[in-house]
């Protein structure tokens, strides 16, 4: 039973106007002139990282075992789910107003432990990968096949993985992917009160940060207050999963511009620290990517995969164009992105070329 007239997210009465017109003023007041410069101005601690594979395969789309699900109104609809191999939206795609529900573009890869009763492996796999990671395709058609870790999904404990479509097409459920796990440990010199979270260094290099004094000046394509926040909040660590951004309040969606998100855009949230787990702590700042589409059920909505953390606001967030990873690193429909390594690129190349 699907919701009539689903375009998106259904939403509530209008928020309080005292409430709306503060997060707008705080919006206005944190908007600054273009970050200019990139995360390759900055000294890391890059050489003391570790390289190491992981490896999953790409899942098959789940669903409730009734085949719907129910709406904050206390409604039925049936949509769209959670993994598989998604063909019609990318990367860089708006998120929000989809006939579907915590989509996850491109290819969901996990390791289904089969030898340790405590998921160990499957925890692992979605601890270590990074977003910004080389992954390639192990086994099937497109083997040889590179993409990058574009996000990570809770519960599921999914890696989202972009891949061009051409790839996407030879994918099958069941196919190895490995990643070249690299940025765990992550560190920018100089930035005592900052900590890093599930990022590539090449990630880093690309995204728009510059220092500023003592703090940390991070472009973001919207700031989002803390009172959205939904489903991830308690969650003892941020090195895996999300955190999702409730927009059942349409007085604060407008004002923060949040109906505009695409997949793959940096945002920034007030008042959160990640450092361990995810909690409300006023003057904190955390910045993150978008990774999973809008939903229409209670406490969830688009979901944040964490990249940076400060509990003293030593982050300071620029709202700016082309802030999105799919811009950053190249990532489209036709290319897996151009921050790989150039031997991987060239085998990329080698077997997509021969399906003409």
């Amino acid at each position: 039973m699907a919701v009539k007239g689903a375009t998106g997210p259904t939403t509530a009465a209008k928020s309080p106007k005292g409430l709306a017109a503060a997060v707008k003023g705080r919006m206005k007041r944190s908007r600054n002139e273009v970050v200019g410069a990139t995360g390759a101005s900055l000294s890391t601690n890059e050489e003391k990282l570790v390289a190491f594979a992981v490896q999953g395969v790409v899942t098959h789309p789940i669903s409730s075992h009734h085949g719907f699900e129910v709406t904050r109104e206390g409604l039925l609809f049936a949509l769209p789910g959670v993994g598989g191999i998604v063909y019609s939206h990318f990367v860089g795609d708006p998120c929000i107003g989809l006939l579907g529900d915590h989509i996850e573009p491109g290819a969901s890869v996990a390791n289904f432990d089969k030898n340790h009763g405590d998921d160990a492996e499957k925890s692992a796999f979605a601890v270590y990968a990074q977003l910004g990671n080389t992954a390639v395709v192990a086994s099937g058609d497109a083997k040889g096949c590179i993409g990058t870790v574009i996000g990570k999904h809770g519960g599921v404990e999914h890696v989202i993985i972009h891949f061009p479509a051409a790839v996407l097409d030879r994918l099958e459920i069941g196919d190895k992917v490995r990643i070249r796990a690299h940025g765990m440990g992550l560190a920018i010199e100089g930035t005592k009160g900052l900590e890093m979270r599930n990022t590539d260094p090449r990630l880093l290099a690309r995204m728009p940060v510059e220092k500023n004094g003592g703090r940390l000046r991070v472009g973001v394509a919207a700031i989002v207050p803390a009172v959205l926040m939904g489903s991830g909040i308690g969650a003892d660590n941020t090195h895996r999963g999300d955190y999702d951004i409730q927009l059942s309040d349409p007085g604060v969606v407008a004002a923060r511009g949040l109906d505009r998100l695409r997949f793959g855009d940096l945002v920034a949230i007030e008042d959160t620290y990640h450092g361990y787990g995810r909690t409300y702590r006023p003057g904190a700042v955390s910045i993150g990517v978008v990774v999973h589409s809008d939903s229409h059920i209670a406490g969830h909505g688009p979901g944040v995969t964490t990249l940076m953390t400060s509990l003293d606001g030593d982050i300071e967030p620029v709202v700016q164009d082309g802030a999105n990873i799919a811009d950053l690193l190249g990532l489209d429909r036709a290319s897996p992105g151009q921050h790989h390594d150039p031997q991987l690129l060239a085998r990329h190349e080698e077997v997509a070329g021969k399906w003409g």
